[in-house]
């Protein structure tokens, strides 16, 4: 699913995930590189007409990772010792979009935010969520996990 019917369907979770990513547009990518291996590489995240969308630099490694095997994590960064944000994390694969109009718009937007758009061609992919989570440390310990099948369902921290 989308991250607009994700939203939908979790919107306490997709909240927290905007939180953080909304910081400064960035998030970690976890792919699988062709040994098996996992590699984390930071990615820009952008929601564009209801899409998670994570644009990169053309035969980069993660490009290649994704291409191979669709399936990914993305998760907000955390640069914060004492991580009083929390961690979200997305489960899922990535669908290329090819659509020009869905292109342009996706170069729309980060002209707005940044004053600089990827020139054609460029990989372009949308997330298809599977499942999410959240974690936070400090003062309110939550641990939060979603799949469409079971919801969202709020479970014990390991800390408590």
């Amino acid at each position: 699913m989308n991250w607009a019917a994700f939203a939908a369907a979790a919107p306490e979770l997709a909240e927290l995930g905007l939180e953080g990513f909304r910081e400064q547009n960035l998030c970690l990518l976890g792919t699988i590189r062709a040994d098996g291996w996992p590699r984390i590489s930071p990615t820009e995240v952008y929601f564009v007409d209801g899409e998670l969308m994570l644009g990169m630099m053309v035969d980069s490694t993660k490009v290649r990772d994704l291409r191979r095997d669709p399936r990914l994590t993305v998760m907000t960064p955390q640069c914060d010792r004492e991580a009083k944000r929390g961690d979200f994390k997305l489960y899922g694969r990535v669908v290329e979009v090819t659509d020009p109009a869905a292109r342009e718009h996706y170069g729309e937007t980060i002209f707005a935010a940044i004053g600089w758009r990827p020139e054609e061609p460029y990989p372009l992919y949308a997330v298809d969520v599977d499942s999410a989570s959240y974690i936070s440390f400090g003062e309110q310990h939550r641990l939060l996990r979603w799949s469409p099948e079971r919801g969202v369902e709020r479970l014990r921290h390991p800390d408590d």
